[in-house]
Formats: structure tokens, C-alpha cells, sequence
């Protein structure tokens, strides 16, 4: 079965599951394992949600001509790079973590008493908890993992968005 011999609709449920899937397992890593998630893990699984909703939405309406299935593939291809910055910032805070290791304050008490920039200017400035190492697989964090997963989806969308039919 050649996936590249797939139809648009399957290619990106396809990768809508995949996104959902990996949000499970995060799931289930945190309350079975006792993970805890830090704000960029947080953020990185909205990300996930953003991408599989998008990815979801494109399957589901399976445009039949090429420009509304490149729409969808630049969409899922926008949703993606978010993801991927986060990963990123995320892998980059655990290879190079604060030397002064600081837990700052719960994702829900942050969202409550911070406006939105603020909130996400914060996380994304990571804290200590952010590089720390607590799981890994194959050597790779679930950081990494998550950047491998963000673009090998892009990647899948916009080849099945992109390629001729």
C-alpha cells in the first residue's frame, strides 16, 4: 500500500489521528506516569490540538481542486510551525538549561492573573522545570519527539496538499 497512492481525505485523517494519538499518550504520560506537564508542554500540546483540528477539517472536506487543498495544507503547514517554535524553544531550554533553576508559577495560577502576551511572553521564556529531562525514548526527550512529530505532519501536509494528482 503506497501512501503517497492514498487519497487527500485519508492522508490528512491520517495525520489528524496521529496528532489526537499523541495527545493521548501525553495524557496518559502525565496521569500514569506522574509527568508533570511544564507551560511549554502545555503549549505544545495546543499546538498538537490546533494541528489536528485543522488537519481534521481538511479531511473531512477533502476539496476536490488543487487550490483549496493547498489552502489547507498551508493552514495545517501554519499550525505546524507554531508548534515546531515551541518544540524548539522547548528542546533548546533542556540542552541549555537556566543556570539557576527556578519552578515558576502553575500554568493555572499564570492564566488567571496574566493577560495573554504576558502569558505567553513567560512561557515561552521557560523555567527551570522546563529543562528538565524526566522521560525519554531512544535517547530523544518528549521535546524532541514532539519537534520530530511537528515536521514530518508539516511535511505529510503539504505533500498530499501540494502533489499532482
Amino acid at each position: 500500500m503506497n501512501p503517497f497512492r492514498w487519497s487527500f481525505r485519508f492522508q490528512m485523517l491520517a495525520a489528524a489521528a496521529i496528532c489526537f494519538a499523541l495527545i493521548g499518550f501525553a495524557i496518559y504520560s502525565q496521569f500514569a506516569w506522574g509527568l508533570k506537564p511544564c507551560p511549554l508542554c502545555i503549549f505544545q500540546r495546543i499546538a498538537f490540538a490546533a494541528l489536528g483540528l485543522v488537519l481534521l477539517l481538511a479531511g473531512l472536506h477533502a476539496p476536490r481542486g488543487t487550490g483549496g487543498r493547498r489552502a489547507w495544507g498551508l493552514l495545517a503547514l501554519a499550525a505546524a510551525m507554531a508548534g515546531i517554535g515551541v518544540a524548539a524553544r522547548h528542546v533548546w531550554l533542556q540542552m541549555f538549561p537556566p543556570e539557576i533553576p527556578a519552578c515558576g508559577a502553575p500554568f493555572a495560577f499564570m492564566r488567571e492573573t496574566m493577560d495573554t502576551p504576558g502569558l505567553i511572553r513567560q512561557v515561552l521564556i521557560g523555567t527551570g522545570d522546563c529543562g528538565a529531562v524526566d522521560w525519554t525514548f531512544l535517547g530523544l526527550s518528549m521535546p524532541w519527539w514532539s519537534l520530530v512529530w511537528f515536521v514530518l505532519l508539516a511535511a505529510w501536509a503539504l505533500l498530499a496538499s501540494f502533489r499532482r494528482r
